[in-house]
């Protein structure tokens, strides 16, 4: 996979595994966007509960009442050449790039979740496709959650990818184009002139469709015909097209380049256990990454490790180029392990209704405050903000966290401090020379190794951050 190592070695990617691996296959096509009044940003109506698959049903937490968040006014300077801006002499203008994963999430409401046997899971995406949703269960998926995050946040983002020259990549393209995110195209200039190719793209590789399905205990499941895959969706793409290389150079930068931030998602296991193609991909991408963001499941998964912290130091010492392991915990809170200390923040207290998506979130926040040189823990802060403002709402796109609603939340709500959890989790990390815990409380003094940090002041030195537009900082090297 001769392209993988050019990616780990030059690219601040946002990288997320979903497929045999991170990639969609690409397509290109120019798309012309128009302004016209947006059906999808009405309200969805009350659901009612259906007793087959073949008849749609938007999940419960999609209230009546609910309305889309008004997305920002696209900025001027943004087009759909983005990705080709001269370099030289020229300061980076991108903050984050997201590489693929980009998909059309159709959200519904099954009585059941679909079958874990393969045979019985294909039948079971079979039918659910077998009728064409109506326009009202669709949402942009993948990585355009983190872009509109990222994007709603203040950071300037691109996403990298395909998205095919269908009625759902045109949905695609729409919610990111008012969401002020440009979408740079993978094939090269011979690939799209390709009668032959483009006949393989048209068949196998249309805009992927992501079925989001929600049984009544508000469990989630997630069915694509990536599921049903055993080739890599890039395994006839070897070259990058010069916009994607320009797209790349022009993301903030490093010394060298700019910041791979890798999320494997769900696929991590898959892939740490699957082809040698699949483990060898996995593994450039956890070596070569700045930034790996994993749950504390996929944690062990990769590592055999239960203790997230040992885990992400485990992971640490095998990478290449690795500053940071993000372990994301859920309603526990969330934790940053560096080769010289660990950060630690617990999760805020809310009212939970769809967790689809908080990930994604939590993810742009880490990059705001990676760009921006933040210390550790209030990035986290951040994060875990945008995450639980996400997970207040229902589904991903454009449902993601307001800027509004994140600040709001960081000044009204209190911290789910579970002072046993902490306490086991932090004992078997002795040998850490600097441990920083958010609390809501200051605490006189250190802790031996433990320095307590009060949200209160974490949240007064965000707040200017985040109302001021411009991204100033340099990442870290």
């Amino acid at each position: 996979m001769p392209m993988i190592h050019h990616l780990t070695t030059t690219t601040s990617l946002f990288i997320k595994s979903s497929l045999p691996f991170a990639y969609h296959a690409p397509y290109q096509y120019e798309y012309d966007v128009h302004d016209h009044n947006h059906n999808q940003q009405n309200p969805r109506p009350r659901p009612r509960r259906r007793r087959s698959i073949s008849q749609w049903s938007i999940p419960r937490c999609c209230k009546k009442e609910q309305v889309y968040p008004n997305p920002p006014t696209p900025r001027a300077k943004r087009s759909s050449n983005v990705g080709i801006i001269t370099a030289t002499g020229k300061s980076k203008e991108i903050d984050v790039a997201t590489l693929g994963n980009l998909c059309v999430d159709i959200v519904l409401n099954v009585p059941e979740l679909p079958p874990n046997d393969p045979a019985l899971r294909k039948l079971y995406m079979d039918r659910l496709s077998a009728s064409p949703p109506d326009k009202q269960y669709w949402e942009a998926g993948g990585n355009c959650n983190m872009a509109i995050a990222a994007g709603r946040v203040g950071l300037d983002c691109i996403t990298i990818g395909h998205v095919g020259n269908d009625i759902y990549g045109r949905f695609l393209l729409d919610v990111l184009h008012h969401e002020g995110i440009s979408m740079v195209g993978m094939m090269t200039p011979t690939q799209l002139h390709s009668d032959h190719l483009l006949l393989h793209v048209a068949s196998s590789y249309q805009t992927l469709l992501c079925w989001v399905l929600v049984d009544p205990l508000q469990r989630h499941g997630f069915c694509s015909r990536a599921d049903f895959s055993d080739q890599p969706a890039f395994s006839w793409l070897t070259t990058l097209s010069n916009q994607v290389k320009m797209a790349i150079q022009n993301s903030k930068i490093l010394f060298f380049g700019t910041c791979v931030f890798f999320d494997p998602g769900p696929r991590g296991n898959t892939l740490s256990n699957g082809t040698p193609q699949q483990q060898t991909a996995l593994s450039h991408f956890l070596t070569m990454s700045d930034v790996l963001l994993l749950t504390s499941d996929e944690a062990e998964a990769l590592t055999g490790i239960k203790n997230p912290i040992l885990a992400g130091q485990e992971l640490l010492k095998k990478g290449v180029r690795t500053k940071w392991v993000i372990v994301k915990m859920g309603s526990r809170g969330s934790i940053i392990i560096s080769m010289s200390s660990i950060s630690c923040a617990p999760a805020f207290k809310v009212n939970v209704i769809d967790t689809v998506g908080c990930g994604d979130s939590f993810v742009a926040a880490i990059a705001f405050g990676f760009i921006h040189n933040m210390p550790m823990v209030s990035s986290l802060a951040l994060a875990n903000a945008v995450g639980a403002a996400t997970a207040m709402g229902c589904g991903a796109g454009r449902n993601v966290a307001t800027l509004q609603r994140v600040v709001e939340l960081m000044k009204t709500a209190e911290l789910n401090e579970d002072e046993e959890f902490w306490n086991e989790l932090l004992a078997e990390n002795v040998d850490t020379e600097e441990i920083t815990f958010l609390s809501k409380f200051v605490i006189n003094g250190n802790n031996h190794q433990l320095n307590c940090i009060a949200l209160q002041k974490v949240v007064s030195e965000l707040l200017p951050k985040l109302e001021s537009s411009p991204v100033e900082g340099k990442v870290p090297s």
